[in-house]
């Protein structure tokens, strides 16, 4: 099996593991295959080793840690810096605009400005003191977001939209276990990338922060992909001729021609393939938070909101086995509405008392 089939059974498999958790986080019978596939996978792994496994896991997600700060600051410095040791040196000798060879470095500058603003800004955390001024931003729909809930954790009443990170039960099952241990107002989720919450009044740097980190890898995939065609272009080498295993002399195809470009350029072409996938995974994630920028959705009432149950009304409190109501978005009002809101965070007016 060549290269080029490698690679995309390789990116086939990333793509289809991602649709499938995505479809799986939505239903529910899914869900419990999930669950069920795991428990019979426990059986097999050794005790020892799924206690083990479930620790790093609960460090890594259920924890503030700034693990994948790291691991994301340093993949980040890695591609750019076989961008600068390989790209840009061939880019220049072969004459390509200088535009275009830097502007993965201002788009990397924008970026990291961003990604600081997302890891160190308030999300919106909801206090005794702002408490007041919350509950006003919002509807309650009362459905998703019922009045007069108090959040079990904090004890402040549950303000419309918002929702606390994150009170799981951990992996010993007796402790509760907290991320951030704060309710956010305008929750979206909890980013392990950032180590922070994404709330209302970070969305906008998480978004132009995505934006950027697309764009970049975008760009360094057009950029490369155009060094590696001007190269074959220039040295002829899709007329060269080779000869196959059957010693028969055949003229060199695109599928030889990536093969011998990947032997001769190795590190170029696997920087790549990864820019690729990762414009690919990130393209895909950017449009999802676009289109919940759109709608005015977040995250988390997404997830949760085909099937919303309606806890306070009264046909559900005398029969259980109602059928529960569909969910109705009532915070959207139009395309531009909600971008600004996104970007200019909705706050209560107040009306000044007469004296």
């Amino acid at each position: 099996m060549d290269f080029l089939v490698l690679f995309l059974f390789y990116l086939a498999l990333v793509l289809i593991g991602i649709v499938t958790i995505c479809i799986c986080s939505k239903n529910y019978r899914l869900k419990g295959l999930v669950r069920g596939g795991a428990q019979i996978f426990s059986c097999i792994i050794p005790q020892c080793f799924q206690e083990s496994l479930q620790k790093l896991l609960h460090y890594l997600f259920y924890t503030r840690n700034h693990t994948f700060i790291i691991l994301h600051l340093v993949v980040q410095g890695m591609v750019y810096t076989e961008y600068t040791w390989e790209i840009f040196g061939y880019c220049q000798e072969l004459e390509f605009s200088l535009y275009y060879l830097i502007l993965p470095y201002l788009l990397l500058a924008i970026n990291l400005s961003f990604f600081t603003l997302t890891c160190v800004a308030n999300p919106g955390t909801i206090t005794k003191a702002n408490e007041l001024l919350f509950l006003q931003i919002y509807e309650f729909d009362e459905m998703m977001f019922p009045k007069n809930v108090k959040c079990p954790t904090c004890d402040l009443r549950k303000p419309a939209r918002s929702k606390h990170c994150r009170r799981t039960q951990d992996y010993r099952l007796t402790e509760i276990s907290r991320v951030c241990n704060w309710c956010v107002h305008r929750f979206d989720h909890h980013c392990v990338w950032v180590n922070n919450c994404i709330g209302a009044w970070n969305t906008r740097y998480f978004l132009i922060y995505l934006f950027t980190l697309t764009a970049s890898a975008a760009t360094m995939a057009i950029v490369s992909t155009a060094f590696l065609v001007h190269l074959a272009v220039v040295s002829d080498l899709y007329q060269e001729i080779y000869i196959d295993d059957f010693g028969r002399f055949q003229v060199m195809d695109t599928v030889f021609l990536i093969q011998y470009l990947f032997l001769t350029f190795p590190r170029i072409v696997f920087m790549l393939g990864f820019v690729l996938v990762l414009s690919f995974l990130l393209g895909g994630y950017m449009c999802f938070a676009l289109y919940l920028a759109a709608t005015n959705q977040t995250t988390n009432e997404w997830y949760k909101g085909d099937w919303a149950w309606c806890q306070h009304c009264p046909l559900v409190a005398q029969s259980p086995s109602a059928e529960p109501q569909v969910y109705k978005n009532i915070h959207s009002h139009g395309l531009w509405s909600n971008l600004r809101e996104i970007f200019i965070p909705a706050f209560p007016h107040y009306e000044r008392k007469k004296k």
